[in-house]
């Protein structure tokens, strides 16, 4: 059974950082899955923030490009999102996705939150 369990979510002001993470269990990252983080805000559709292949290369939504970061551990099962200069219109509930062996896995969602 696959379970993505995200953690690092909070409440922070307008140019601070946070570091999300995402722990997976039933998959292994050392075969190939490409690994995602989306968000959603109120009344908003999910979007795509960033995603990793497993050969590394990365892909970022312009409105992140510059700050965020994203980054996997094989080892660790894990893929992270270094986001920096947050904003408020960062604010959203912070979503995990893997596609593995042709079939989408979703985290329960972190929420992170910055005031102005």
């Amino acid at each position: 059974q696959v379970q993505l369990v995200e953690s690092g979510g909070g409440l922070v002001q307008a140019g601070e950082s946070l570091r999300l993470s995402c722990a997976a269990s039933g998959i292994s990252f050392f075969s190939p899955v490409r690994l995602d983080w989306y968000r959603q805000a109120p009344g908003k559709q999910r979007e795509l923030v960033a995603d990793i292949t497993s050969d590394g290369t990365t892909n970022y939504a312009d409105s992140v490009k510059g700050r965020f970061t994203i980054s996997r551990d094989n080892a660790k099962n894990t893929v992270y999102l270094q986001m920096n200069k947050l904003k408020p219109d960062d604010t959203a509930v912070y979503y995990c996705h893997s596609l593995w062996r042709a079939s989408d896995y979703w985290g329960q969602g972190t929420q992170v939150t910055v005031s102005s």
